[in-house]
């Protein structure tokens, strides 16, 4: 018997200003809208939530300690269901505009695994699989957008390693 595997993955940036800035206003006014519309597409499984509190998305699930680290961490049936979330929905836009949100990163941000299909990643689980992709390159544990050989979008879309998705 075989097991469905599904696609998780990690994207984490740290915001310009706190979220109650003016500066990030525009991200943190949109949270809910992204977010609500990728629970709705084909393919999409879960997403790690934050209090429920409206306009604070996942924004609760700081990391070390920074409320201004934020990440967002979903499970996608498929490779094509992500991707048409994120480049073939208004999702693209807010992604365009990351940089105008998010500082500039030093290594690598995002990070994609199969997990076995109902299992849930917790955040430290995600977080160890970015810190293997930056210690190690892309393996079987830990990728990216170029090491899956179904996604085409990406490529069109030019993914930038500057600012967090």
């Amino acid at each position: 018997m075989t097991t469905t595997m599904h696609l998780a993955e990690l994207n984490i940036g740290r915001l310009l200003a706190p979220t109650d800035d003016p500066r990030v206003a525009d991200f943190m006014d949109n949270l809910d809208r992204i977010n609500g519309l990728g629970k709705r597409m084909p393919g999409f499984v879960w997403m790690m939530e934050g209090s429920g509190e409206p306009g604070t998305g996942n924004t609760e699930n700081a990391i070390g300690g920074d409320p201004q680290f934020v990440s967002n961490l979903t499970v996608w049936e498929d490779v094509a269901s992500l991707e048409k979330f994120v480049w073939g929905t208004i999702h693209k836009q807010f992604y365009e505009r990351r940089q105008d949100w998010f500082e500039i990163m030093g290594q690598q941000h995002f990070v994609m695994w199969w997990v076995p299909a109902g299992h849930k990643p917790t955040l430290e689980e995600a977080l160890d699989r970015l810190d293997h992709l930056n210690k190690n390159g892309p393996s079987e544990q830990a990728f990216g957008w170029a090491d899956l050989k179904d996604a085409q979008m990406w490529q069109s879309h030019g993914c930038s390693h500057v600012a967090a998705e």
